[in-house]
């Protein structure tokens, strides 16, 4: 059975045979390794049986090419629900059952030679790992130790996000916005400095007519207010569809195809020929960072979506999107059952209250920083009370302001609350997308029915993630995941009901 597992994982250490046999000494003999073979091979037969496949007769490459078709027909997150560590071996030729895998290699079109597994392979390793450790007989430090020395956790899989299947009736989620790409350019800090303007304002500088040199660079497709929202719906188990518009170039095709394989529906962004797609530059200095930005003249229009969502999600949009914000509004007067997430952005500001009456009126949850809520309400900035109370006059059932340091709070059910900032485990890596994280969360939980108690207590930890990584989608977590950061919170981590 070791050596079948071996066999699955590629996995050539010489300890491995060993230390698993000691893994099955220390559950007295369970059997774990039998267990979770018959699991898998299991697993995959119910798959081929499923897809017309006989699991006696059939061979690698008629599996790989069976299972990207299913991708085609737009069938195949039903099918493998629940197959996120299954690997089957044709012959010592290893096929991934994972879902992520398995949408990858569909949409890269990667011929059989050229497969990727890395996702069943990482979830295998876990799978492993998981279930020795939950054995009643086994000491979890034991079995991490002896996991860790033949590779069984390697660091790459630590925090890695991943796509779960979903069932049909998960609630679904239109967010609408702009998209753009990032390129991260990490400054070399003993080039760059930030100056302090008479004012107090910073101001980064580079010497002016030189060539300093950069410590990297790195490309992130499809960010944006809406579309990491959308992405952070999809990993909180949510449908999750983009409205976004974006150009027929390299970077928008490129775009598209990230959203496909975190598994947000398409079919609803705007590909305009002759349009290149915003591209971002994004200076980084520590974890603060400076974007140098470009917007594209698109053509916004409304599009209804095929089955109507539950929410529709609206954020950051061009200048030039009036129209498609009035179409929306006549659209959710058709289906008044939906509710409306609004998490403004710059042109939303510019525009001011007056223009945007009926969106604040039709919102079910309004979602905004402190000074952004003093310049729509006009309230002032000491009374955390009447900006929320100012904000509800506009019409929203609930109201969100975050407070950066110092938390955030919310009005909800006739009280007003605070929550802290979830402890970074580190100092921020990168503060890109964190409000995003906290937005989306908020909207994810009240879509799958829980409290906003619940909610405020959810989003703080998805923001706290993300700016441990590079990006404003990297960290963003699972359900599981912030329940068992949840579950470790300090004592101070609560709700608070404000008293002023």
């Amino acid at each position: 059975m070791t050596h079948y597992l071996k066999q699955l994982l590629g996995n050539d250490h010489p300890l491995f045979s060993a230390n698993l046999a000691e893994l099955e000494h220390a559950t007295g003999g369970a059997g774990v390794d039998t267990r979770l073979i018959a699991d898998i091979t299991e697993k995959a037969h119910n798959v081929l049986r499923t897809i017309g496949l006989d699991p006696a007769d059939s061979y690698g490459k008629e599996v790989y090419q069976a299972l990207n078709a299913r991708v085609r027909s737009g069938k195949i997150e039903e099918l493998l629900k629940d197959t996120s560590y299954v690997l089957l071996d044709f012959n010592d030729e290893v096929v991934s059952f994972n879902l992520q895998d398995v949408i990858e290699n569909a949409h890269h079109e990667l011929p059989y030679e050229q497969r990727t597994s890395a996702h069943g392979l990482r979830h295998l390793r876990a799978e492993i790992v998981r279930r020795y450790a939950e054995h009643d007989r086994t000491d979890d430090e034991l079995v991490h130790k002896l996991a860790d020395q033949i590779g069984l956790k390697p660091p790459q899989d630590e925090g890695h996000p991943t796509l779960e299947p979903m069932s049909d009736s998960a609630p679904s989620v239109l967010a609408i916005g702009d998209i753009f790409t990032d390129a991260f350019i990490k400054l070399n800090e003993e080039v760059a400095r930030v100056d302090t303007d008479p004012d107090g304002s910073k101001r980064l500088s580079l010497p002016l007519g030189s060539k300093p040199p950069y410590d990297g660079v790195d490309i992130i497709r499809a960010v944006g207010p809406s579309p990491n929202a959308a992405v952070s719906f999809r990993r909180l188990g949510l449908h999750a569809g983009l409205r976004a518009f974006m150009g027929n170039d390299e970077p928008g095709l490129a775009s598209k195809e990230h959203l496909e394989f975190e598994g947000i529906d398409t079919e609803l962004l705007s590909i305009q020929s002759g349009l290149q797609s915003n591209y971002y530059y994004v200076l980084r200095y520590g974890a603060e960072r400076t974007i140098l930005v470009k917007n594209q003249d698109y053509e916004y229009t409304w599009q209804a979506p095929a089955k109507a969502p539950d929410w529709i999600y609206l954020s950051l949009i061009g200048d030039a999107s009036w129209q498609l914000h009035e179409d929306m509004l006549n659209y959710l007067e058709e289906y008044p059952d939906i509710k409306l997430a609004f998490q403004p952005g710059t042109f939303h500001f510019k525009w001011g209250v007056e223009k945007l009456a009926r969106v604040y009126k039709r919102s079910h949850i309004v979602i905004m920083n402190r000074e952004e809520a003093m310049d729509v309400t006009g309230k002032s900035h000491d009374s955390i009370r009447d900006l929320a109370n100012g904000l509800h006059d506009l019409g929203p059932n609930i109201v969100v302001i975050t407070d950066g340091p110092n938390g955030s709070y919310a009005s909800y059910d006739w009280k007003l609350v605070t929550i802290p900032n979830y402890p970074d485990p580190a100092p921020p890596f990168d503060r890109t997308g964190a409000g995003d994280a906290f937005a989306s969360t908020i909207v994810a939980a009240l879509a799958l029915g829980e409290t906003m108690d619940t909610a405020l207590t959810w989003a703080p930890i998805n923001s706290m993630n993300v700016v441990q990584h590079l990006g404003a989608q990297a960290g963003l977590l699972p359900i599981q995941k912030i329940k068992d950061y949840l579950k470790k919170a300090p004592e101070d981590y609560k709700l608070t009901e404000v008293k002023e």
